[in-house]
Order: C-alpha cells, then sequence, then structure tokens
C-alpha cells in the first residue's frame, strides 16, 4: 500500500512545513475533518469536530441527575464540538474556530453560502439535529436545533439552487399516538428530511419509512427542483438501498429499493452533468470484503448502469465529484490485514477505473470528502492516525487531478511583492512593466527591435545586463520555488507582401531568433554554477504575431516586436 510519510503536522508545540500540500491536526481526543469546500477566495474550507473534557479534579459540586443535564451543565469550552478549518494555498492554515454549543455536537456536513461563509449540519449526542450559518469568518449568524422528541441523526447537508439546504438523516420510530406511525413507518428509524431557505428558516419537514429499518444518507436536487434521496434500508438480515424522489415540498414521487443477500450499504449520491444520478455503493463479495460497486440512475428510476470495480483489498467510495470532462473523482479508504489508507479514484463517465491511490501511515487513515477545484486539482478532508497512537487526527490535503500529492503553492502575490521592490526604478522610469502573473514586459522605446532585426542592439545589451544580474541574483535565492523562467519572441503582424501562411512562419522564425538572441547572451553573461542551474528552468520559445499589442483596437507594430519574461513558480 502507498504511505505518505513527509505530512504537515500542527499541534500546539510543532509547526513542521513540508513540500506536499497535507495538513494534519493534532489535537487531544479523537477529532476528525468530514467534509470540504472550496472558497470563493480560493482558499479550502474543511469541517469536522473535535473534543475536550471537563476536568474531573475541579471543584463543581453539583449533581445531576442524567447524562443530559450533565451534559447542558458543560461549559462552550468542553466537549465534542463542531470545528472549521480554513487553508490558503500555501497550506498555512488562515482560520480555525470551534462552533461552541452547550451540548456535544459534531459536524457532518458543510455548504457555502453565496455570502462566502456556511451553511454546517450535524447533531447533538442528547439526539437534537443542528444547523449552523456562519459568516465568512465563521462567525455565528444564527443556531438552530431541530428534529422529532427522538433520537435523530443527520448524514447529509444538501446545498439547494435557491441557496437553501436540505438537511437529510434518520429519527428514531415515535411511540407517541400523537404521531402517525402507519404513515410514517414502524421500524427502528425512519427517513428524515427537512428543507430550509436561505434565511434558515425550516420550510418543511418529514419522515418516511417502511416496516424496516431506514435511514436516510444523502440527496440531490434535479434541474426540475424534484429531490432524489439516497436511503439505507435493512430488513431482518438484509441490507440494502433505497433512491426516493420527492416534489421539492417534500410529497413522495417514486419508491426504488434494492436488498439483496450479500448487503449493500449506501453512501453518496451526485447529479450528473446529464441530469442523471451516480449512486456509490458497497457489497459484501465472497470473500466478505467490501467492493465498491455504482449505479447510474435517471430521474424515472431507470438504471442506466450497474457496475461493480472489484479491489485486491475491502474498498469503500465516501463521495464523488464530477469534472466538467465527464470524468469522477472519488475518495473513501481501503482496508488490508494490516492497515486502513485512504483511497482515491479517478473514473471515466463509465465508471471504468482510470487511477487509484492509498494515502496513510501505519495505522488508520480514512477519506471521507473531497471537492474539485477551479484548478482540476483535488481538496481531500479526513482523518490520520499517528504511528502507535489509537487517536484520529484532523487530515487535510490537496492532490493533482493524476492523484499525486499537490505542492505547496508559493505565493505568486508575494513573489510579486518582491520582484516590484527589486525593479522599481525601472517600473519607475517605464523601461519594464512587471504583471501579477510573473510577466515582465520590456517599455522602453530603445529596447524594441527594428523591423526585421533581431540581433540585439547596444542599448539593449546593456539594459539586459542590469535586467539579467537582478533579476537571475532573486531568482537563484529563490530556486526551490522557480520551475521555470520562460524568454518569448514576438513580432508584429506585418511582412511584406506574403501571403497569410509565408508572413506567419517567417514571423515565427524571427520571433525564435528574438528569443535565443535574448536568452544566449544572458546565459553566456553567468558563472559555470549560474549557467547549470539555468539549463534546467530556460525555456525559450518563439510566439510570431500571436500576442501584438493593441492599442484602441489598431496594432502597435513598433511595441509589438519585443521579448517579454516570464516566471513561472511550483504549484501554479
Amino acid at each position: 500500500m502507498h504511505y505518505i510519510l513527509t505530512l504537515l503536522l500542527l499541534t500546539s508545540y510543532i509547526y513542521a512545513k513540508t513540500t506536499d500540500f497535507s495538513i494534519i491536526i493534532d489535537e487531544k481526543f479523537n477529532n476528525a475533518l468530514v467534509d470540504v469546500a472550496e472558497d470563493y477566495d480560493r482558499s479550502i474550507s474543511a469541517v469536522g469536530f473535535i473534543k475536550e473534557y471537563k476536568d474531573s479534579s475541579s471543584n463543581d459540586s453539583a449533581t445531576y441527575s442524567n447524562a443530559f443535564d450533565y451534559l447542558s451543565s458543560l461549559s462552550n469550552a468542553h466537549g465534542s464540538q463542531m470545528h472549521l478549518v480554513k487553508v490558503d494555498n500555501s497550506a498555512n492554515i488562515s482560520l480555525r474556530k470551534s462552533m461552541n454549543l452547550a451540548n456535544f455536537n459534531e459536524a457532518i456536513s458543510l455548504v457555502k453560502t453565496p455570502e462566502n461563509g456556511y451553511f454546517v449540519g450535524g447533531h447533538t449526542l442528547s439526539g437534537s439535529l443542528v444547523l449552523l450559518k456562519l459568516d465568512s469568518r465563521a462567525n455565528k449568524i444564527f443556531a438552530s436545533e431541530f428534529g422529532t422528541p427522538n433520537q435523530d441523526r443527520m448524514s447529509k447537508l444538501v446545498g439547494l439552487r435557491d441557496g437553501g439546504v436540505l438537511a437529510i438523516g434518520s429519527s428514531a420510530a415515535s411511540q407517541n399516538q400523537s404521531y402517525d406511525v402507519f404513515s410514517n413507518g414502524l421500524g427502528l428509524n425512519d427517513i428524515y428530511v427537512a428543507r430550509f431557505s436561505q434565511e434558515g428558516t425550516m420550510l418543511w419537514s418529514k419522515r418516511y419509512g417502511s416496516y424496516g429499518d431506514d435511514t436516510g444518507i444523502d440527496a440531490a436536487e434535479a434541474d426540475d427542483g424534484s429531490i432524489v434521496v439516497l436511503g439505507k434500508v435493512n430488513k431482518g438480515k438484509q441490507t440494502g438501498v433505497s433512491l426516493m424522489r420527492i416534489t421539492e415540498h417534500g410529497d413522495k414521487i417514486w419508491l426504488y429499493e434494492k436488498v439483496e443477500e450479500k448487503g449493500i450499504s449506501p453512501h453518496k449520491i451526485i447529479k450528473l452533468r446529464d441530469s442523471a444520478f451516480v449512486v456509490s455503493l458497497s457489497q459484501k463479495d465472497e470473500m466478505n470484503k467490501e467492493q465498491i460497486r455504482l449505479l447510474k440512475v435517471d430521474l424515472q428510476k431507470n438504471i442506466l448502469q450497474d457496475k461493480t470495480i472489484y479491489t485486491t483489498y475491502s474498498s469503500v467510495l465516501k463521495d464523488i465529484d464530477e469534472y466538467s470532462d465527464g470524468r469522477l473523482a472519488a475518495v473513501g479508504h481501503v482496508q488490508d490485514s494490516y492497515d486502513t489508507d485512504g483511497l482515491v479514484m479517478l473514473l471515466d463517465a463509465k465508471f471504468s477505473l482510470l487511477l487509484q491511490e492509498h494515502y496513510g501511515s501505519e495505522d488508520f487513515d480514512s477519506f471521507h470528502a473531497l471537492d474539485v477545484l477551479h484548478d482540476s486539482k483535488i481538496a481531500v478532508a479526513g482523518v490520520h492516525t499517528n504511528k502507535d497512537s489509537q487517536e484520529t487526527n484532523m487530515w487535510l490535503l490537496k492532490l493533482n487531478r493524476d492523484l499525486t500529492m499537490s505542492q505547496i503553492s508559493n505565493s505568486v502575490t508575494n513573489f510579486y511583492a518582491q520582484l516590484s521592490e527589486l525593479f522599481k526604478d525601472e517600473i519607475q522610469a517605464n523601461s519594464l512593466t512587471l504583471r501579477e502573473d510573473l510577466s515582465i514586459n520590456f517599455s522602453s522605446e530603445g529596447l524594441y527591435f527594428e523591423i526585421g532585426e533581431y540581433v540585439l542592439t547596444n542599448p539593449q545589451k546593456k539594459f539586459l545586463d542590469s535586467f539579467g544580474k537582478k533579476l537571475l541574483t532573486f531568482l537563484y535565492k529563490n530556486k526551490e520555488h522557480i520551475k521555470a523562467l520562460e524568454i518569448n519572441g514576438h513580432t508584429s503582424s506585418e511582412w511584406g507582401t506574403s501571403d497569410f501562411s509565408s508572413g506567419y512562419l517567417n514571423n515565427e522564425r524571427l520571433s525564435m531568433n528574438r528569443s535565443f538572441a535574448t536568452l544566449s547572451h544572458i546565459f553566456n553573461n553567468q558563472d559555470e554554477k549560474t549557467k547549470k542551474w539555468l539549463s534546467e528552468i530556460l525555456k525559450g520559445s518563439g510566439l510570431s504575431f500571436s500576442k501584438k499589442i493593441m492599442l484602441n483596437e489598431v496594432e502597435d507594430k513598433e511595441r509589438s516586436r519585443r521579448v517579454t519574461f516570464k516566471i513561472i513558480l511550483f504549484g501554479n
């Protein structure tokens, strides 16, 4: 199995940074991250829970008749509490906050709000469901406890198109005659669903069930506003999956159940871009190992695909997300006879396995949730267990699309600020311009090329000597962050009376010559050590007139005849 040993570990005493985008937050007692989402500023937020307990040596002499009264008596600093972590692109933790409530409580799910805040869903250990709305700094806007008089549990909080959320979970069957148990179910548990507006007002709540034991697992909203609810069914010794389509008001449209001798466990449902739904299941094989099973279902409960992915070890996918090209990223866990690791898979639209990786140490590790980010990387939340420990820790990491571990992104903004200071005289003299993407353009009239020329003039050489000394000294000091230094040659669009093809190819050759003339001049003026380093990062290219300079929609031919530089950092 694949082990990742270089981890970013955070405790009260340790902050050890690595190049891998992998963060472990080690607190006392068991703690975990259960859901993750990308923020509008491209940072990553994850939610979970941490645990703190009251010191038994305290002088509290009060007595309590039951455990729940005792839990309610504890201050907000004690017990299991919802916890939110926010991380920037450099793997720096910019925010950590516990949503302190009176009762012990645990977070289950995270949904972004239009204001860049959060809905957080979970439940208390005394059996209530919890919905919190937070602002972008995780300050509490409101907190609501809801549910039935019975023991309730939340499984998922789902964001809806109107800005509201849907809470899905389970409720113990009622023995109270005020409840219509014949319509709501006679099993040990029923599916519980509640809908909230974007302001947090409960619009409705309903229970659904059968004579079996039913649990709400997840839900997905269809294009027409109806909702497909994923549930788990227990009937005697058999377990299975239920799919139920309800209207936006909670009225049942249809119900589909699949119960098999092998036993099926549902984990996740998402709506695809083609308006169908994918359901992640697991089922036991003949060796009693869990295997991954995926269903594709349409809105009329037709099964479009049903595929089992057989793996060497017992495997489960707990969360799935879709790329724009129809591929699927999925995370969960894989377990052999020695340990459990976090599992990540890449699948095509037909559920064929393209890639898989295992991440973890020598003990228990598991991935609970993922979010495909704007740049096609994957944010993953889960738990990690340190060697020889019995307590789980919060784990947040970022993976590339090829499922390799992403590297910590060096701050482009920081490099931009340093380069702005380095070249402040040249910028003030309008000799060059620096953009925030770390591209550098020469803007002085004497630094442009004449028509058809690529041989450097004395003014160009003089400027390049000064510019190159500053730039390369700075880049060499930061060489562990530098992936490439591009030197691109450019031309204007004219080339005598040639046709377009001849004009383009002639200009392409010219732009490459300009790039090479600049690159070779800078390269030859360095010592041997610097030359060897430059040979690893320099990249020269000719762009012909594809990036010509336009002024008021008219080509500025003089300024188009130029070279430009661009610094590429690792992770960008």
